[in-house]
Parts: C-alpha cells; sequence; structure tokens
C-alpha cells in the first residue's frame, strides 16, 4: 500500500515525467549527432574517392595499372575499391570484377554494390563508387566503403544505453526520495494539525533550516496561528470580561430604580434616578458599540474606504474638537502642523485613532500639563508625533493595555471602559501600522507613515510605523 501511494504520488509522476522528457532529448540529440555525422563522412568519402579517380585518370596510360596497385596496396583496412577496364568491359587492374550495370560515368559519386575480383563471404558490398571514362575508351572505376557509419552507431547505441539507462534510475530514485521526504512533511504536518484541532493552540508546523516553499508556506501558516491563538486567548475572557462591565452599570442601573420606585417623593427626585439610570444604560450601550466597532474594523471590512487623507487636517480637526475639553481641565494644547502632508488610509478611522490617542493624553495628564501635536514631513516620509506631560505606562503594563477591557489598578476610578487603546490597535493593524508603547513618565506617541502619490496606497510602498510612547492609556 505504501509502495502504491508512492508510485501515484505527485512528487514522484513529475520525476518520473522530466526521466522520460530527459531520455525523450537525449535520443533526439544522439540522433541528430548520428545524422550528421553520417552526412559528413559519406561527404567526405566522396571528396576522396573525387580526389583519387581525378589523379590516376590524369597519369600517363602506362602508369594507370601501377599507381592503382599501389593505391590498392596501401590500404591496410581493405575498404578501398579500384577498377581499370578496357572499352570491352575487361578488367585491366584493380579488385573490381566488373563495372557496375547501374554506375553512371559521369564522375558523381553513387552507392552501388560491387563485384570483387576475389569474392568475400556473403552479399557484396554497397560502396560509394565514381566511375569515369578515360581518353581512349578505357573506364576507371574507384570506390570507398562507409561502413564506419555503422561502427559509429553501434558507438552512439552503446553510449546511449550506458549513459541514459543510469541516469533515468538516478531520475526514479530522486523521485521516490522527494516523494517520501514531502510524504513524510506531510505526515508531520498532519499530526501537528490533528495536535492544534485537538486544542494544542501552542503547536506550530515544521520549518525546518531551509527557504523552499514548504518552509515559506509553513512560516506563513505558523504566523497565521500565533494571529489565531492571540485572537482566541484574548476572546477566552472575552465574555467573562463583557459580563463584568456590563454588570456593574446595569446593577447600578437597576439599583436606582429600585430605589426610586421605592423612595421618591417628588418628580424631581424621580428624574435624578432616571438621568442616572439613563447614564448606566448609555454606558452599557458604549461597551457594546465599542465591542462592535472592534469587531468590524478587526474583519477589515472598512479598506474599502481607503483613500488619500491629508494628515494636517486630521490633526488640526482633532485639536478643535479636544480644546473645548483641554481647557476645561486647564491642561494646555497645542499643534504645530506642515501641510499638505497625505498617507494613504481611511480617513475616519485615523482620526478616531488620533482622537483616542489624544483624550486619553488629556485624560491622563495632570492639570496644568500640555499635550502637544506635531506633523513633520521629511523626503517620502511623515512623523505625527503626540506627547504630554503625564505618568505614563509601567513596562510591565505594555502588552496588557492592547487587551481589552483592561484598565490600570491605579485608574479604576478614571472613566472609561477600558476599550480605546484596543480600538487604536485595530486601526492600526488594519492599516499595516505598528504600536509601540514607550517608558514612563511623560508620553510621545508617533506616527511613522510614507506619503504616498494620490491613488496608490502606503502599504503597497512599505509598512507604516506606529510608534507610542505615550502616557497612560485606556
Amino acid at each position: 500500500m505504501h509502495q502504491i501511494r508512492l508510485i501515484r504520488s505527485s512528487t514522484f509522476l513529475w520525476a518520473l515525467a522530466v526521466a522520460a522528457a530527459f531520455a525523450l532529448f537525449v535520443v533526439a540529440l544522439f540522433s541528430y549527432i548520428y545524422w550528421q555525422l553520417d552526412g559528413y563522412l559519406v561527404a567526405r568519402s566522396d571528396r576522396m574517392i573525387t580526389t583519387q579517380i581525378s589523379f590516376i585518370a590524369d597519369l600517363p596510360p602506362a602508369r594507370r595499372i601501377s599507381a592503382i596497385a599501389d593505391h590498392l596496396a596501401q590500404d591496410s583496412r581493405g575498404v578501398q575499391y579500384a577498377g581499370l577496364f578496357d572499352a570491352a568491359g575487361t578488367r585491366l587492374a584493380g579488385n573490381i570484377d566488373r563495372v557496375p550495370r547501374e554506375l553512371g560515368l559521369d564522375g558523381a559519386a553513387q552507392g552501388v554494390r560491387l563485384d570483387l575480383f576475389k569474392k568475400p563471404g556473403g552479399h557484396p558490398p554497397v560502396v560509394r563508387v565514381v566511375g569515369t571514362r578515360l581518353d581512349g575508351g578505357d573506364v576507371l572505376v574507384m570506390g570507398r566503403n562507409v561502413d564506419e557509419t555503422h561502427e559509429i552507431s553501434s558507438v552512439v547505441g552503446q553510449a546511449l544505453a550506458l549513459g541514459l539507462l543510469p541516469a533515468l534510475g538516478l531520475c526514479l530514485l530522486a523521485g521516490a526520495w522527494l516523494s517520501l521526504r514531502a510524504q513524510r512533511r506531510v505526515e508531520e504536518v498532519n499530526q501537528r494539525v490533528q495536535r492544534i484541532v485537538a486544542g494544542e493552540l501552542r503547536e506550530r508546523l515544521p520549518e525546518g533550516g531551509t527557504d523552499d516553499p514548504f518552509a515559506r508556506l509553513a512560516r506563513i501558516v505558523n504566523g497565521m496561528l500565533d494571529e489565531m491563538e492571540m485572537m482566541i486567548s484574548a476572546l477566552a475572557g472575552v465574555g467573562n470580561d463583557i459580563a463584568h462591565d456590563l454588570r456593574t452599570p446595569l446593577t447600578r442601573v437597576r439599583l436606582a430604580l429600585e430605589r426610586g420606585r421605592t423612595h421618591a417623593a417628588t418628580l424631581q427626585e424621580f428624574q435624578d434616578i432616571t438621568d442616572k439610570a439613563i447614564g448606566g444604560i448609555d454606558q452599557s450601550l458604549s461597551i457594546v458599540t465599542a465591542l462592535l466597532r472592534l469587531t468590524e474594523i478587526e474583519n477589515s471590512r472598512r479598506m474599502a474606504g481607503f483613500g488619500d487623507v491629508a494628515l494636517d487636517e486630521i490633526l488640526r480637526e482633532v485639536c478643535d474638537v479636544y480644546e473645548p475639553i483641554a481647557e476645561d481641565k486647564r491642561v494646555g494644547l497645542g499643534v504645530v502642523n506642515e501641510r499638505n502632508v497625505k498617507v494613504w488610509g481611511d480617513r475616519d478611522l485615523l482620526f478616531e485613532a488620533v482622537a483616542n490617542l489624544v483624550d486619553n493624553a488629556i485624560k491622563f495628564t495632570p492639570s496644568g500639563g500640555r499635550v502637544e501635536l506635531t506633523l513633520e514631513a521629511e523626503d517620502d516620509t511623515a512623523l505625527v508625533r503626540v506627547s504630554d506631560t503625564g505618568p505614563g505606562i509601567s513596562e510591565q503594563e505594555r502588552e496588557a493595555v492592547l487587551l481589552r477591557f483592561y484598565r490600570s489598578d491605579k485608574m479604576r476610578h478614571t472613566p472609561g471602559v477600558g476599550l480605546g487603546l484596543s480600538l487604536v490597535a485595530a486601526i492600526v493593524k488594519l492599516h499595516g501600522f505598528r504600536l509601540v508603547i514607550g517608558p514612563a513618565p511623560g508620553g510621545r506617541i508617533e506616527i511613522l507613515a510614507w506619503t504616498g502619490r494620490a491613488g496608490k496606497p502606503v502599504t503597497h510602498r512599505s509598512r507604516t510605523l506606529l510608534h507610542a510612547d505615550a502616557s497612560q492609556m485606556e
């Protein structure tokens, strides 16, 4: 069963196909070489015969017989043929018994079967022959055996067999090895996936030490698993967090209404209790709205609204919105802008992210402090900085503040639901930014972005960096 699965594997079949293609290529190559070499040898023999017959034909008649005898005596391989005949066809010299009937005496080379003076065993050989009629009526015939081509074909065949068969064997062995290797890796992946399905969320696919496509795919899948583990871990306690954060305002609403029903003696007292109940309900609704907003952003439903965003306009608008709030708290709010600085993103979401950070900066900056918004541009980058004089975030809480509903113990009595920075983190992730929280005291938030051309997303050119070195945030 294992052997059948090995043979049917795509890797082995591809190796077999490559081996077959290689074999066809080698056979075609050797055939072409043999065909070219055969033609070359025949043409060379024809030129040699023509040269020899011209040389002997130019000799005086008295010397032709001795020249033919010397020519044949020098043929140690027995591949030369010559014959001199009178006008009646009687042999005068040479090893050819008679003039072939089909031979033309026009000086052109032909392949004919010769009758030799000394009969060889078997059939008369077929050789390349040139015949010409001499002055006085004599006929001179000269030829050469070109059976070297058969010897060459034998050598080519042996080379083909000795070279091709081992190559095919190596291809098949390589295919079998690659198939086994792929099956082992797939089996290992399958086992680890089964453990992940069983609940071992920390399990990861084997990446190996190579950079092949399988390893790159494993790294991508492992990155996805890291993201899923983080999301599942965050969602594991989100139900309890939601229940806890909703129970408090709803309990207050219930107690307020119960007391109002029991103790309210005047319309004004009843209206005060109703206002408190409405405030608690509004707080619950704000939690639900923030959660729905997080889900919408994390599912990337807002990417269709991406376009060129003017950062200088966003900072001015945020400053206009929060300036009255800062004045009420006696916190200075300033903005320093460069103009016409654009990035690629969703304007409403980026406004919401900057507004959340500014809101946190004002909320946690003590009276008499200051919050600064700065926009700088250089070459193809833009830098948005939000700095304040707040207490900052301790190093131990930098990751925890990104979780939903997390609130520092020292900020429990500050209004909020603990979703502000989670919302900012979701917007940052949607835009391909990166969120970094720096050390306390004081705070600084930097958004480093590429200033892309109109209609061209920044994320297609480079990942944008959102660096937060901020005061205590929700």
